[in-house]
């Protein structure tokens, strides 16, 4: 799913577009580097040859607003990069960023809390109804993080 894939590219070494905030409650996007790593022709840093389906950036942030990720205004005490899962640079450099640097932020996509990416979901029509009446809306955890 689509909350997983971020799961993944944010917790891995080999992918540097995408960072946990100070507070690994959010996410930074490096729209250029993420433009160059993951939506480029051929093999991308995460080893797949297509991550996702789409080589255009504004799609990856209607899939982050379909998942009910909400974009944060990016000032300078939030842009500093948290301690984990990746330090920031030796310098104390908090600006890595190459191109615009977006941060978005979603309550259960969190660094320290993988078993509750399964109440990230689509927001489908049929979601949206079951949401508005007060009902839970969940998915399963693939079968290798259960």
């Amino acid at each position: 799913t689509f909350p997983m894939k971020l799961w993944l590219l944010v917790n891995s070494p080999c992918v540097d577009s995408v960072r946990w905030d100070a507070r690994g409650e959010g996410l930074f996007i490096d729209q250029r580097l993420f433009e160059q790593e993951l939506l480029s022709v051929g093999p991308s840093a995460a080893g797949e040859e297509e991550l996702f389906k789409t080589k255009n950036f504004g799609s990856i942030v209607r899939q982050l607003n379909l998942y009910g990720f909400h974009k944060l205004a990016v000032s300078p005490a939030s842009s500093a990069i948290g301690s984990r899962p990746r330090p920031a640079t030796a310098g104390g450099d908090i600006s890595y960023a190459d191109g615009p640097l977006h941060h978005f932020w979603n309550p259960h996509f969190r660094f320290d809390r993988p078993d509750l990416l399964v109440k990230i979901k689509r927001l489908t029509k049929a979601n949206k109804e079951k949401l508005d009446a007060g009902l839970e809306v969940t998915s399963r955890l693939p079968d290798d993080l259960q």
